[in-house]
Formats: C-alpha cells, sequence, structure tokens
C-alpha cells in the first residue's frame, strides 16, 4: 500500500479534524467510549474507533488507505498526557 505525503498543514489537517468531530462525530461515538481514540479522515470524514491511536489509524486505514488522519481522545481535550494523571474530567 503506497503511502503519500499529506498534503494539507498541520493547522489544517487539526482544523478539519476538530470540526468534523465537532459536528458529525462526536454524538455518534461518546456514549460509552470515554478514553477511546477516534481517527478521522479529514478529507473524507470517515472515521474509526480504538482503544490506542495505532489501533484506530489501522482500523481506518483498512477503510481509507490514503487518508490524511487527526486523532481524538474522547472525553479529553488531549490525546496524549505526561505523567501518571488518571483520565478523568475536571
Amino acid at each position: 500500500m503506497a503511502r503519500t505525503q499529506p498534503h494539507l498543514s498541520a493547522e489544517e489537517t487539526a482544523r478539519r479534524g476538530d470540526e468534523t468531530y465537532d459536528r458529525q462525530i462526536r454524538a455518534v461515538v461518546e456514549a460509552g467510549n470515554f478514553g477511546k481514540i477516534v481517527a478521522i479522515d479529514v478529507e473524507t470524514g470517515a472515521y474509526a474507533l480504538g482503544e490506542t491511536a495505532l489501533d484506530a489509524s489501522r482500523r481506518l486505514r483498512l477503510q481509507q488507505p490514503s487518508a490524511e488522519i487527526w486523532f481524538v481522545r474522547i472525553g479529553s481535550a488531549a490525546l496524549h498526557h505526561i505523567g501518571a494523571r488518571p483520565l478523568v474530567n475536571a
């Protein structure tokens, strides 16, 4: 499977990914999936859930092999954290 170089800037990928998540995906996936990762193809709006970013991206690439992917952790503003803090809403 050939990979292509991203054609969007990091800022545009983030903008599109967050917008797609907020408008189309959040209401569908949030219940019962806290802490899981959503991989979003910012070009098509296709998405996949996984326990990790790698798992979610593999699932998405089965649907969209050339996806430009943006990741969102359900229920959190950050994908990753530093330290031993639990992932809870404050």
